[in-house]
């Protein structure tokens, strides 16, 4: 009897925190707040997440008055302390309201006008909103799968655990993509969705390979990281030196007049090699391939330092960051890079 394999590939969707109240009100989703019609006055966000980022300043840009409340102290707090500081300076300018520490005792909508009440730093505050958008991650979608009566094994967040094959405890099974609760991105899906389909239909026994991921957040500036932050990069045991490099420093973000952001690389002390490299700026998705390239090949600080970089480009800021380890670069001339 041949088995055919399957493959669980159902994504995720919202989640969606339990506040008191907020389920009695209409609230919007990642979903559901591209789907309105009419532009919301005032739109208060739950999360600060990059989807939360992302949605709130599109909403702000078309002319929304936008609050962002979020539990932890800072905005992406996986992310290096710098990158979270870059972008508040950002949105805030902009003219974002931004709560933070905010602890969510209810939501409720009396009179037509939806409140959410919050605490902050033992101060009880009332934040009303025309529409409120959920956005505090997503969870797996496999509610009607039933997975254990297939013997497939499921972790604490709900996610398909799988191997470095991405094959579950079911060895006739497999799953890719966000039901994983891997990294959230759709060349991330596409390329384990490849990689099953060589393990299952070519047998090549290919290993899933996730120690390389660039990420990119939408937002203006935008915010490009990959590789190891500080924080991730003293866990793993290495002596970290790290370079920061104000976005005032990079020619090309002087000429734009935008120059509220950060480059930053994280590097082993003592080989050079370049660990981490994170980037608030605009257009810091299409500088972070080259940085990509250079964390998975191993590239050291001085490869960097050493290579030509194209002047008044935003690409550019690699290069200064890894000359500023050891020099003043506002004191360089423009080409002495």
């Amino acid at each position: 009897i041949f088995y055919s394999p399957f493959l669980i590939a159902t994504g995720a969707s919202p989640s969606i925190p339990n506040i008191e109240g907020l389920n009695e009100v209409e609230y919007l989703t990642s979903t559901s707040a591209l789907q309105l019609k009419q532009l919301p006055k005032r739109l208060t966000v739950i999360g600060s997440g990059y989807i939360a980022m992302e949605l709130g300043q599109m909403f702000h840009h078309l002319g929304s008055e936008v609050t962002l409340m979020q539990r932890s102290p800072r905005v992406l707090k996986a992310y290096d302390p710098e990158i979270s500081e870059a972008i508040t300076k950002a949105i805030t300018e902009q003219g974002i309201s931004l709560i933070t520490n905010a602890t969510f005792n209810k939501v409720e909508m009396p009179n037509g006008t939806k409140l959410v009440h919050i605490t902050v730093n033992g101060e009880n505050m009332v934040v009303e909103a025309d529409e409120i958008l959920v956005a505090t991650g997503r969870k797996p979608n496999i509610e009607k799968l039933n997975l254990e009566l297939a013997g497939v094994k499921i972790g604490s967040h709900g996610e398909v655990i799988v191997d470095e094959y991405l094959q579950t405890s079911n060895p006739r099974v497999y799953a890719a993509g966000d039901v994983t609760m891997g990294p959230q991105f759709v060349y991330v899906a596409a390329y384990e969705g490849g990689l099953v389909a060589d393990n299952i239909f070519g047998s090549l026994k290919r290993k899933l390979d996730l120690t390389v991921v660039p990420g990119v957040t939408f937002t203006t500036p935008s915010i490009a990281t990959v590789g190891l932050t500080e924080e991730q990069a003293k866990a793993k045991g290495y002596e970290v030196k790290t370079s920061v490099l104000p976005l005032n420093a990079v020619p090309r973000a002087i000429v734009n007049r935008e120059t509220t952001g950060v480059f930053k690389l994280v590097a082993d002390a003592q080989s050079g090699k370049v660990l981490g490299v994170h980037i608030v700026a605009e257009n810091a998705g299409d500088v972070i391939y080259s940085a990509t390239l250079s964390v998975k090949f191993g590239l050291t600080v001085n490869d960097l330092r050493e290579t030509l970089a194209p002047y008044l480009t935003m690409s550019e800021g690699i290069k200064l960051a890894a000359l500023t380890f050891d020099k003043d670069v506002s004191k360089l001339s423009c080409c002495a890079g």
